[in-house]
């Protein structure tokens, strides 16, 4: 019998809105997804909440300044991968400080403003799955139970 509780990881992903754009980042060196765009995004740390997570992320990659009033919960997903379980919180947001540059250029080597229904076709899966999802009003959905 296994005694060792389950356990899943927390991701917290930003939807920076901007006269219908979003920006994304393109994942460079990372050695996950290398190639592919993504919004900036980051683990939940220990002794942390979900928003203080997505503020702390947002400004270590695009040196941005978030408040939590600044932030909604878009899309809530619960994603299968092959090794792991992730809940993935999308926040929103249209308001933010500072002009957000790449912070992180040894694991990102493009950024920018997208139109939401034109993304390009090497974009995390997920991140579009999201994006559709907040769109249509759609608060939670589940990836990777097929």
């Amino acid at each position: 019998m296994n005694t060792e509780k389950f356990t899943i990881r927390v991701a917290v992903w930003l939807i920076l809105e901007q006269d219908g754009k979003v920006l994304l980042m393109r994942r460079y060196n990372t050695g996950y997804k290398d190639g592919e765009y993504t919004v900036p995004a980051g683990h939940v740390e220990e002794d942390e909440g979900a928003t203080a997570a997505m503020i702390r992320e947002a400004k270590e990659e695009t040196n941005i300044v978030l408040y939590q009033e600044y932030l909604t919960v878009g899309h809530i997903t619960h994603r299968k991968c092959p090794d792991r379980e992730y809940i993935d919180m999308f926040f929103v947001a249209s308001n933010w400080e500072g002009t957000p540059e790449n912070m992180e250029l040894n694991k990102c080597d493009d950024m920018e403003w997208f139109d939401v229904d034109n993304l390009p076709d090497n974009t995390l899966d997920n991140v579009v799955f999201a994006l559709k999802s907040v769109k249509d009003n759609m608060h939670y959905g589940e990836l990777g139970w097929e």
